[in-house]
């Protein structure tokens, strides 16, 4: 069980490492995230090259300007796929706060 946590709390530190890396700023990032500027750094420094790499991902690409029936079929089937994945994430990080907010 606590691997389940360490695995769902790294996904949602590489989700801001992500975001960071995206916009360029880290600041603002970590300002809406609810974390320090130095704990953002941190994450990217342990979590920015496999991000990197995810994103150079040729499946994870944004679409061509005329995508085929067929590219549209695998983003969805993709999309569908991350959003179950994230659905889980949500319920268990859900569940290990009222674990911890309800302690006797």
């Amino acid at each position: 069980m606590a691997k389940r946590r360490i695995d769902a709390l790294e996904d949602v530190k590489k989700s801001y490492v992500r975001m960071a890396i995206e916009s360029g700023n880290n600041t603002t990032v970590a300002r809406n995230a609810g974390i320090d500027r130095n704990t953002l750094a941190k994450w990217i420094k342990e979590y920015g090259d496999e991000v990197r790499e995810q994103m150079d991902d040729p499946t994870t690409a944004i679409l061509s300007a005329e995508p085929t029936k067929e590219e549209l079929k695998a983003k969805y089937e993709q999309a569908m796929k991350l959003l179950g994945e994230k659905e889980l994430e949500v319920a268990m990080l859900r569940n290990l706060l009222k674990k911890n907010h309800y302690r006797p």
